[in-house]
């Protein structure tokens, strides 16, 4: 279960870093479409605070780590459960 809660880690890292690389290339005069913004507040919820406050990169990516692996552990004590109970 460590195995998988440490994979959803890393799958916030990996998202929180693409989307850290996609905005620092993204040109800063063209609009941003709202589905681009969409998807990264779905993936990214530190994102949704962004809008607000400056954050930085590496506090995005720890947030974005400790919500996948929060939710990799809710996940994964759900699923362990129902296999028990069959």
């Amino acid at each position: 279960m460590k195995y998988r809660i440490v994979l959803w880690a890393t799958a916030g890292f990996l998202v929180a870093s693409g989307w850290g690389v996609y905005f620092s290339l993204a040109s800063k005069n063209r609009n941003m479409e709202s589905m681009v913004f969409t998807l990264a507040r779905l993936t990214c919820p530190i994102a949704i605070l962004g809008r607000h406050y400056p954050i930085s990169l590496y506090s995005a990516i720890a947030a974005n780590v400790a919500t996948y692996a929060l939710i990799g552990l809710a996940v994964e004590t759900l699923r362990r459960q129902l296999n028990q109970a069959k």
